[in-house]
């Protein structure tokens, strides 16, 4: 042992005594469950993301969710079970939930007078009901157009010559569709390439895409959920140093009014590694009819 000159150490039988009350206090703890995760049977919670200002003065609430199946999706229809208030019980929010950590899928906006007013935002799955609050508490200010080291996130649009949106509900579109009959979904994606200067250039795609079902009656089943964003020539906004398109088609079970998300993340990938920066989200609305018989 080295002995620092001029320090002591404690004498044996205190040193034991600090050893039995530090396992004596650990004791008094209770216990912590750590349970393995499901593939279903389990409970969805939603997630308050945070707030932001919008150019008019309102303001923005940010909302994910947690379904913690890990093959499970579930459907939760708007009402006692999906409900957020006041104003409720639809204020935008999924009534489809993909598995696991689904950050920033839609933003409720709220007037300029919202001061300490909350939204909450209950949902109820397996008999597990949880209510996530949300208000405009200084410490859930966030920055979801621009991060500290000045990265953006991608420009999203659903044709070259755009318009281009970036951001959480940047950008939409309202498409029809035939019951059965494969639909087309196509993206064009700009984005900075932005990296944080003495960092080595990581090994993630300069952009992906994700689509996922929102809301909708039936079942939604995409050739690829997540295409290959290709590079392409286009149009794109300026100060962009990467452009490309994402395509894949969808099927739908059922006719209907259906609403799917697209999700584009840069490098940051997927909640932009916490800091709420850098991912656009864009909305395809979709009426499905039952098309010719047979």
């Amino acid at each position: 042992m080295i002995r620092t000159p001029g320090r002591r150490s404690p004498p044996a039988s205190l040193r034991i005594l600090a050893i039995l009350i530090i396992f004596a206090a650990a004791q008094a703890q209770p216990p912590i469950h750590v349970e393995p995760i499901q593939d279903s049977g389990q409970s969805v919670t939603g997630a308050f993301e945070g707030w932001f200002r919008n150019p008019d003065g309102t303001f923005s609430l940010l909302f994910g969710y947690f379904n913690r199946n890990a093959k499970e999706e579930l459907d939760i229809a708007i009402g006692a079970n999906n409900d957020i208030e006041p104003g409720g019980p639809d204020r935008g929010q999924p009534t489809h939930f993909l598995p696991r950590r689904r950050w920033g899928m839609f933003a409720v906006t709220v007037p300029k007078d919202f001061g300490s007013t909350k939204l909450t935002w209950t949902l109820t799955a397996y008999g597990v009901t949880t209510v996530i609050p949300a208000s405009l508490n200084p410490l859930w200010e966030v920055s979801p157009f621009r991060n500290a080291s000045g990265n953006t996130p991608p420009f999203v649009g659903f044709s070259a010559a755009g318009p281009f949106g970036q951001g959480p509900q940047a950008a939409s579109a309202t498409l029809q569709a035939t019951v059965n009959e494969p639909m087309s979904l196509n993206i064009w994606v700009a984005d900075d390439a932005h990296l944080v200067p003495g960092e080595p250039r990581p090994f993630t795609a300069v952009v992906s895409v994700a689509w996922g079902k929102f809301r909708g009656p039936g079942e939604v089943k995409f050739s690829n959920a997540r295409p290959a964003v290709e590079r392409s020539d286009f149009s794109a906004p300026a100060n962009t140093a990467f452009r490309g398109e994402a395509s894949t088609t969808v099927t739908f079970s059922d006719p209907g009014d259906y609403e799917l998300r697209a999700v584009a993340n840069d490098w940051t990938g997927e909640g932009g590694r916490g800091f709420q920066c850098c991912w656009t989200t864009a909305a395809v609305k979709v009426a499905v009819s039952e098309g010719g018989h047979r």
